[in-house]
Parts: structure tokens; sequence; C-alpha cells
């Protein structure tokens, strides 16, 4: 590997960037390209289809053969509240390979006995998400229903670029939601990235079963990551 191309490699693992060294197979070159960088035609199609299925593999481009090699940095769910949707949605983000990270300033929900081998933060969210800033590959699903603690989050959230922003609640209560973050300066275009109701729509009703539902709509807007601005570039 070019010297230059390890230390750029490593850098961008260090900052959380999704990072790929693409080989020519034919002569051994490579180079770095980092998540949103242009590369044109069918080489730059399947570097974007590896980037959001985060598998390395070779590939063939115009008669030549390459090997993408994909460095996705560990995807990191933040959980607001520490509820009974937390408790089964932390467990099943674990085994499905999330970082998971619980925040709420109620100690009497946010106790390891509650949620053993899980990350918890009985702090407000101001203070938690400082000492662990949030980035493009953190999911955030808000889940207390107190303004006082979830608006903050989701603030934070659309503001690093995360890549979902989720939020318990009926769409009355999202409509008022939505009146406090504009109120707050929080642009249009970027509320209309928050979920909610929080969750794909399987008609989920018990904690466990908005869980599943949570998770899989995390996963699913994980792997279509930059589809729509494609999707709207194209149109």
């Amino acid at each position: 590997m070019d010297p230059y191309s390890l230390k750029k490699l490593n850098q961008c693992r260090r900052e959380r960037r999704a990072v790929l060294l693409l080989t020519d197979l034919s002569d051994g070159r490579d180079r770095v390209v980092v998540e949103g960088d242009a590369v044109a035609g069918s080489l730059g199609d399947a570097i974007e289809k590896a980037f959001r299925s985060g598998r390395s593999g070779s590939v063939e481009v115009d008669d030549r053969n390459f090997f993408l090699n994909v460095y996705i940095p560990p995807p990191r769910l933040v959980m607001i509240g520490a509820v009974h949707i937390s408790q089964t949605l932390a467990p099943i983000a674990r085994m499905a390979g999330f970082d998971t990270h619980i925040i709420d300033p109620r100690t009497a929900f946010s106790s390891s006995e509650r949620f053993p081998g899980v990350r918890l933060d009985a702090e407000w969210p101001e203070e938690a998400l400082r000492q662990s800033p949030l980035d493009p590959y953190c999911a955030l699903a808000a889940l207390t229903h107190d303004p006082k603690i979830d608006d903050f989050a989701l603030k934070a959230a659309l503001e690093a670029g995360c890549f979902y922003v989720g939020a318990l609640g009926s769409r009355k209560t999202h409509g008022k939601r939505v009146d406090r973050l504009t109120a707050d300066g929080v642009p249009q275009a970027q509320l209309d990235r928050i979920r909610a109701p929080i969750g794909l729509s399987i008609g989920a009703a018990s904690p466990a079963e908005i869980a599943v539902a949570v998770l899989a709509e995390v996963i699913e807007a994980l792997r279509s990551r930059g589809l729509e601005q494609r999707a709207g570039k194209a149109a």
C-alpha cells in the first residue's frame, strides 16, 4: 500500500469517516476514496454500493478489475430515554452490530439493573452529547415524550447529519414538536428528516414490537445512505 494512502486511510478511520481503498488489480496501484467523493461512471456506482453495504470485494469495470476494501465506522444508536422500548431496542441493536448508548437524566429509569451491559448516561442530553458528540454514522431515537429531554437531542442530531433521526409520538405530538424546533431556528429541510411517528409502519403495538420497527427503520436508513440525494440530483 502506498504510504500516503495508508496515512489518509488511518486518519479517516480515526475521524469516523467512511473510506475505501481502491486497488487496481492489474498494476497494484491504489488510492483512497472517502464517502461522498465524486467518482464517475460505473466505477462510481460500484463504490457507492460498497459504501452502502459495507462489504469489500472485487468488481470489473470497463475490462479492468478493482478491489474495493471498505472501512465503515461502527454505526452507533443513541436512544434518548431509558424506557420500555429501549429495554428491547438496545440488545437487538447490539446483536445487529450497533454500538448502543442510552441517555436519560431521570435516575429512576437510568439504572444498570434495567439495562445490563449497555452504556447508560443519567445526564441531560446537552451534557452527554458534549462528551460523546453525534456524527453522520449515528442514529438517534428520541423516546421520552418529554420536550425538555428530546428536543435538544433532536436538534443536535439534525445538525450533526445523523443518518437516522426518529421521534416517538403521534402526528399531533410531532406537529407541536416541529413548531418548537422551528421557533428554535431549525430549518424546514432538516425537520423533514425526522421520522415520526418512529419506526416502520408494521402495526407495532407493544414496546417490544415498536423496538423491532425502529431497528428495521434504522437499518433501512443505514443501507440507503445517499440514495435520496442522488435521486434528487437525477430529478
